[in-house]
């Protein structure tokens, strides 16, 4: 077998007059080009770092819009990209000169109580989730930002605040409806086009375009939790009783360590603002007594410098950092999948968390053991089911002037931890990195992807992603 590489994309501009006004027409939806007054807008996406100019953007508003597009893609050989929520970090979800095929529009949802299931289209976004099951007290493991698309968080893999009691996304994802290369509309499951189904969770957006997912749903209204901030010369204390208690803890409790610089805003006391420090974000799907007693250790060993957790509802929640992250900022992602943090590695975690080169630059490791492990490593493309954390180190700032800052910070704190790392990372958690960092990702399990997305996607149409290159003969 030999790599396969697409034939050169066609200059859009020699799309045919008559072809751009048909294509235009057979949509519910809007056709934006350049020359829309609402162009700059719809190409923005949430890293305001990738400044991409398609062709085209398709706002499609139903699956048939969706297959009008792809199709009008594949004849006319047009660069495709598809966009739900817009948050991937390497801007994967818009392209230059193509077409992108924008999902924002299809917000339908429908919740079954009864069965605890709800079918969700893939423009809505975390938010909408939320708002939408929460009334019916019931909840679905995923983000941590309301923003955030469901779909392109879904495909990557969905890491959350409730990973540990309730898994990944994609392992309460029941079915999804798929749009494929040719044109067609299928349903991938444990019963239909098994082999999809099993591609779509953790692959990406690899095997076609993902109009709706069908996702189990759990009976959770309420947590207990928020940010519990220490400071920054107790960092390494901190660490060392994370690193052993997290991987032990009930799969109930979840908890994130962070570097963060504190907002100068409420709810955090003026005394901390500005100031550099560490933390654990906590969530516990269970009474406030027993999180107290499983915390008391560190309570009276370390005691935090703020403890702001108490009560709140689920959407809250996935919605405190919203106001912290919103759309537009400069932002340089590296990840990392992480098996054990060694004193060495926490030597170089201080060392540059003591660095932050910004308000809102941080790092997170999210722990991705408890109920993430009752999924053996070949049973979904998420290959890192052993690893205890997901990794994640981002410069992040408002001003384009401090581009090359936050992203060498980003950089340079990656090249030190990446020698204590598992290999791979979480691919929401990747710019563009190349082949190889997309094969240490999917591991033993990338041959068996290549093998779908040459029977699903020959041709590579949907090449805009984290590319698993198809072969030929």
């Amino acid at each position: 077998m030999s790599t396969y590489s697409p034939a050169p994309h066609t200059v859009t501009d020699t799309v045919a007059g008559e072809k751009i006004a048909s294509f235009k027409a057979s949509l519910r939806g809007e056709l934006i080009e350049p020359d829309h007054a609402d162009y700059d807008t719809v190409r923005k996406v949430y890293n305001g770092m990738i400044d991409r100019h398609p062709r085209f953007i398709a706002r499609c508003t139903d699956v048939a819009d969706v297959v009008n597009a792809v199709n009008f893609c594949r004849e006319n050989q047009l660069l495709t990209a598809v966009r739900s929520g817009g948050h991937n970090g390497a801007g994967l979800g818009m392209c230059d000169d193509g077409l992108v095929i924008d999902l924002s529009p299809m917000k339908g949802i429908t919740v079954d109580p009864a069965a605890q299931t709800a079918w969700v289209e893939a423009g809505c976004t975390l938010g909408d989730l939320d708002k939408a099951v929460h009334p019916f007290g019931l909840a679905t493991p995923s983000g941590i930002i309301s923003t955030t698309g469901v779909g392109g968080i879904t495909l990557g893999g969905g890491l959350g605040h409730l990973t540990r009691k309730y898994g990944l996304a994609i392992d309460n994802v029941l079915s999804a409806s798929v749009v494929l290369a040719d044109g067609s509309f299928v349903k991938a499951s444990p019963t239909e086009n098994e082999d999809l189904f099993w591609a779509i969770r953790g692959g990406g957006g690899n095997f076609g375009v993902i109009t709706s997912f069908v996702f189990r749903l759990h009976t959770l209204s309420q947590v207990y939790g928020g940010p519990m901030l220490w400071e920054m010369d107790q960092a390494v204390d901190v660490l060392k009783w994370y690193r052993e208690f997290i991987v032990i803890a009930p799969e109930a409790l979840n908890g994130f360590f962070a570097f963060m610089t504190v907002p100068p805003a409420p709810p955090f006391p003026e005394h901390l603002h500005n100031k550099k420090m560490c933390g654990v974000v906590w969530a516990y799907a269970g009474p406030a007594e027993k999180a107290e007693a499983l915390l008391d250790p560190i309570y009276n060993r370390i005691p935090p410098a703020l403890d702001l957790l108490g009560y709140l509802p689920v959407p809250a929640l996935n919605s405190m950092f919203d106001g912290l992250y919103p759309p537009g900022l400069q932002w340089y992602w590296k990840g990392d999948y992480v098996n054990e943090i060694s004193d060495a590695a926490i030597e170089a975690h201080v060392k540059y968390g003591e660095q932050l080169p910004s308000m809102h630059s941080t790092m997170h490791l999210y722990p991705i053991n408890g109920a993430t492990r009752r999924v053996g490593d070949s049973e979904t493309a998420w290959a890192y089911r052993k690893a205890n954390w997901a990794q994640v180190i981002v410069g992040v700032d408002p001003d384009p002037a401090n581009r090359d800052a936050i992203t060498t910070w980003a950089k340079d704190y990656w090249e030190a931890l990446h020698p204590y790392s598992a290999g791979g990372s979480y691919i929401n958690f990747m710019m563009e990195e190349g082949e190889e960092r997309i094969k240490a990702t999917y591991g033993n399990n990338y041959d068996r992807l290549v093998a779908v997305k040459n029977k699903y996607d020959p041709g590579n149409l949907f090449c805009v992603n984290q590319n698993i290159k198809p072969t030929v003969v």
